[in-house]
Formats: C-alpha cells, structure tokens, sequence
C-alpha cells in the first residue's frame, strides 16, 4: 500500500512501553487518514538529525505546531525499513519516505520547515528520555547494570 501525505495536518511521535523496551511509533494524520509505522530509536534519532541539519539551512522557521503527542492507540500499519529524506528546493518543502522492511508498504510525507523542526525536537525529547548512555562504549545503561565491553570483563557492571 502507498500512503502519500503531501499536506498532512499533523505528524507525531511517541512510545508505548518502559524504558529499555520501548515501542517508537510515528503517526501520520491527512485529513480523516492516519497511518502508523513502528520504527527503530535508531532511526527516527538519525532522521531528527537530518531534519535539524536541513531546517538549519533553510532558515528560522515560523510558528511551530505543539501537538505532536500519539493519537490513542492503534496498531502500526507496517514496520519502517528504508528511510529517505530530500529537500525540494522549489515548494521548500521536506519529503520523508518511510519504506516497510518487506516493501510492500511506503509512507510519503511532504512536511513544511515547520512541521520538520517540530518533529525534530519531539524525536530528540522522546531519545533523550530513555537511558543513559554508557560513558566508555555509548551503550544504554541498564538499572541492573551494564557489562561494558569496554572494560573487556575486567570491572564490575557499571550502573
């Protein structure tokens, strides 16, 4: 199936479940259309990077939406894969392709400087909140303790 959102009216994310087994869900509203794609921290981190990078470029953007929390829930349409991201220097716009893992499935959104800003910051927030990272590997600190590969066994867990 091929979602294509060229003027969605909201785009959030959030996640199910406790830190260290977190579910990062990103929704996609048009109109009385919503589709969900489950995604990877790892993903939706380094697309938050691009955005802010690309939004940097074009300038300060205007006011930005503040309603980027998860609809009730629902189940993910499908489980993001591929993740392309371009800049289209004539509408000034920002297109995010979201491919599933079987590609089958593609979103396809079109997001303004605005709404790309905006999903930026709510992406950094939702990975900012979950654990620490290991000081010596970058690993995710765990409450029961984390066996730095770093130490190569020869330190107790650090916590």
């Amino acid at each position: 199936m091929n979602y294509v959102f060229l003027n969605p009216d909201k785009v959030m994310v959030g996640v199910r479940g406790e830190v260290g087994s977190r579910l990062f869900l990103l929704q996609a509203r048009e109109g009385r259309r919503l589709v969900i794609v489950k995604c990877e921290k790892q993903q939706l981190g380094a697309l938050a990077e691009w955005l802010t990078q690309v939004v940097d470029t074009m300038g300060r953007p205007g006011h930005l939406p503040d309603d980027v929390e998860l609809e009730p829930e629902y189940e993910p349409d499908f489980v993001a894969g591929d993740i392309a991201v371009a800049l289209d220097d004539t509408t000034q716009a920002i297109d995010v392709t979201f491919e599933s893992i079987e590609e089958t499935d593609e979103l396809e959104l079109r997001l303004t400087r605005e709404w790309a800003a905006s999903l930026a910051i709510a992406i950094t927030r939702l990975i900012e909140a979950g654990r620490a990272p290991c000081p010596l590997c970058g690993g995710p600190l765990d409450a029961r303790g984390h066996d730095c590969p770093r130490t190569n066994g020869h330190r107790a867990p650090i916590r």
